[in-house]
């Protein structure tokens, strides 16, 4: 994903944990709802409410999904998908840009 087209953007940056992670809202001409981001090496804890499509744009990271103990590795390119109203690890040790979808939950 390089490019998204016909979108309107938050300008008011999304900022966790001390500026580590930041991203910005976008919604598509369909109304659906993305977050363009950065996370910064470090290790987070996130919690979902809508469920969430990660694509990982740039940067190699590990996860721990929900109801999980064990990290996974996600690289450029991959995608890991998270369920509504839920909690997951994250930890990187180089800058990971990402895309996020989210999915409202009914």
């Amino acid at each position: 994903m390089e490019k998204l087209e016909n979108v309107t953007a938050i300008a008011k940056a999304n900022v966790y944990f001390d500026g580590k992670v930041v991203s910005h809202t976008i919604y598509t001409a369909d109304g659906d709802r993305k977050t363009l981001g950065l996370f910064l090496p470090g290790d987070y804890e996130f919690g979902t409410g809508d469920a969430e499509i990660m694509d990982i744009i740039d940067g190699a990271c590990q996860v721990r999904l929900p109801g999980t103990t064990e990290y996974i590795e996600i690289k450029a390119g991959e995608t890991f998908n998270l369920p509504g109203n839920s909690k997951f690890g994250f930890r990187c040790y180089v800058p990971v840009q990402y895309v996020c979808s989210y999915i409202p939950l009914s």
